[in-house]
């Protein structure tokens, strides 16, 4: 993880929604948007199973809610907090919307999208490459996760 001056995580507030998701029967993850002078646009929660649609992952919730606020569809400056390293699907619409810096928590070895897996920034197609900033609250995220997991398979 690469270290910042003045960084302020924005991560409890992610937990926050990351909670809200797992009490709504979603998988926990969150994400919150933050303008480059520190104020949260926009904060999300999954809703796959609510909203019957495979693409309402925190992060892609998160930067549509950011983008309709703003009226752009561009997020440049802007950074992306979430509990979960990103899967491909949302590490794409992170590069489409020109997010500047991505700090995420917990790893993915199954379903990542930027340090595993497909590692969607490193393909010489991917547009643009935020920076990425890995395990912030990773121990709090991961628990989230699996105190969801052990209890859908009690």
């Amino acid at each position: 993880m690469k270290e910042q001056r003045g960084f302020r995580s924005f991560m409890d507030l992610a937990l926050d929604q990351a909670r809200a998701a797992g009490a709504r029967g979603e998988v926990p993850v969150g994400a919150v948007v933050v303008s480059p002078e520190g104020r949260v646009v926009a904060q999300a929660g999954n809703r796959t199973r609510e909203l019957c649609d495979p693409t309402a992952h925190a992060e892609i919730l998160a930067i549509r809610d950011a983008c309709r606020a703003l009226g752009s569809e561009r997020l440049v400056g802007h950074d992306l907090h979430v509990t979960l390293e990103p899967c491909p699907m949302c590490a794409a619409a992170i590069s489409a919307a020109r997010i500047a810096r991505l700090y995420y928590g917990a790893a993915d070895p199954k379903s990542g999208g930027v340090a595993v897996g497909a590692r969607v920034f490193a393909h010489a197609q991917c547009h643009h490459v935020p920076e990425v900033y890995d395990g912030i609250a990773a121990s709090q995220a991961e628990a989230l996760l699996k105190a969801f997991f052990a209890a859908k398979r009690s």
